[in-house]
């Protein structure tokens, strides 16, 4: 029936072959993250142990394969199988075949990868982790070259990118009077959980260029999301506005994958003549010219409106969250991570605070005592060292380490790296960028409060150093595997 072809989507060939392939890729750096990290952070001798929080685990509430049994081999095979689909995804390979194969591909990384975050604790408490279980189920269902994209799925997609944009833009417009002032980025680049290399530049704009870019964020946030919905050529440029704009967030700072993101999601609003047109070289015709047709099955036709049908239900609760005096930030209103709510920054950190652990030889440490700096990969530490760029590999050590002074140093988790560093555990120790002991124990570890802040031009030039920082207290004193000092977790 002629009818039924509305629901086919054939000038956005280019969109499928982004989203496909960009959000695999992002489900490769996840997974990859993973792999490198959770046993050290979560594993049978981690931080936060997952057999000791499965005790607890109500199996009804959270889907994971590992309610039944954990080991750190079983979460390897899990990455490894995750790594080895996204990598065929990325390829393109599944995509040769009938739509229901990278249908179970898509869906395999969506519940390999909510096995992980569903038994994550607060390592895996970020709103991206939701944003991708998201994204993973949505795309699988856009299908294979065999098939047109189908189009509720892609404006479904830019359902997502709308609640993600619009959603950060209301919650920071509810929060702190720093984005109403525009005065917000007087501090964010400096406050920022992790910065980048250009963070320092960024942060010594001038002050009226700060308010421009607050200006452009509430433009871009609370505008042009509902342009997306726009004919063609419209929700291409808005499109391109939001990729433009999350990559000057890439560019100033480090917030893992929800950038990356976002710029893949969006191009589910960019149609092929508007693409060819910017860039000649990605081609009209996709599938071997124009004489070349493909006829969706109704089977497949089914399975994408029920889907469809079943999103729409479930976007009630975002929807009005969205407009509710009480916005929830990064929430999910089902265990299946489907449809939520999204948000970052809805008020701004003035003060950079920085928690710094040291450790030492000494038997009976005083005044007088040599105490050595660890070295975190990604979060300030050393005065001259320039910001890495990390995004979109996710260091969650790091950020939560970022998190420390504004909620307490007193978390389990952070006790128990302390003593993962007096045990000079090789796990832990391979998350850190420098162990000042070269793998021996230290005698006694103690955390120190420092105020840092960016050092201006002038102080640069004099020093070399790009950080400026000042001792505030310590709020754990010296403590030991042998002998107590202060509290112990």
């Amino acid at each position: 029936m002629d009818w039924l072809s509305w629901f086919d989507a054939p000038d956005y060939e280019f969109a499928r072959q982004v989203l496909q392939r960009g959000v695999a890729a992002l489900y490769f750096v996840a997974f990859l993250s993973s792999l490198n990290q959770f046993p050290a952070l979560l594993g049978e001798r981690g931080l936060l142990p997952v057999p000791e929080y499965l005790s607890g685990f109500s199996r009804l509430r959270r889907p994971t394969l590992f309610r039944w049994r954990y080991s750190d081999r079983l979460l390897r095979w899990v990455c490894a199988a995750g790594l080895l689909v996204s990598v065929l995804l990325v390829a393109g390979i599944p995509q040769q075949g009938p739509p229901w194969v990278p249908l179970i591909a898509f869906l395999s990384l969506w519940l390999l990868y909510m096995s992980i975050v569903n038994v994550g604790q607060t390592f895996y408490g970020f709103g991206w982790e939701m944003l991708l279980l998201e994204a993973g189920f949505t795309v699988a269902f856009l299908g294979s070259d065999q098939t047109d994209p189908p189009r509720t799925i892609l404006i479904l997609i830019v359902w997502l990118v709308f609640r993600l944009e619009f959603g950060a833009g209301m919650i920071k417009i509810r929060g702190g009077r720093d984005w109403r002032d525009l005065t917000a980025l007087y501090y964010h680049h400096e406050t920022q959980p992790m910065p980048g290399p250009l963070s320092r530049q960024a942060h010594l704009l001038p002050k009226p260029l700060h308010k421009v870019e607050v200006l452009g964020n509430h433009f871009a946030q609370l505008v042009v999301p509902f342009f997306l919905f726009a004919p063609q050529p419209v929700a291409s440029v808005a499109a391109a506005i939001v990729i433009l704009t999350q990559l000057w967030l890439v560019a100033s700072g480090n917030f893992a994958w929800l950038n990356w993101i976002a710029i893949v999601l969006a191009f589910a609003a960019v149609s092929d003549p508007v693409a060819h047109a910017v860039l000649p070289a990605i081609p009209l015709d996709w599938h071997g010219g124009p004489g070349v047709e493909r006829e969706t099955p109704l089977w497949w036709l089914v399975i994408t409106l029920a889907v469809t049908l079943l999103l729409v239900v479930l976007s009630y609760w975002p929807l009005r969250n969205l407009f509710s005096r009480r916005q929830l930030m990064n929430a999910s209103f089902n265990r299946w991570q489907l449809v939520n709510t999204y948000g970052a920054f809805g008020s701004v950190t003035k003060k950079r605070i920085e928690i710094v652990v040291e450790g030492t030889l000494d038997d009976d440490p005083d005044d007088s005592s040599e105490w050595r700096e660890y070295g975190f990969k990604g979060k300030p530490g050393d005065l001259r060292r320039v910001p890495r760029q990390w995004a979109p590999y996710h260091l969650r050590l790091d950020w939560l380490m970022w998190f420390l002074p504004l909620r307490t140093v007193h978390e389990e988790w952070f006790y128990a790296f302390l003593g993962k560093l007096l045990e000079a555990d090789r796990q832990i120790l391979r998350l850190l960028r420098h162990d000042p002991f070269d793998g021996a124990p230290p005698h006694w570890v103690r955390v120190r409060s420092y105020l840092y802040r960016f050092a201006t031009r002038q102080e640069f030039r004099d020093t070399g150093d790009r950080w400026v920082r000042t001792l505030l207290h310590e709020p754990i004193p010296p403590v030991s595997l042998r002998r107590s000092s202060g509290r112990k977790g």
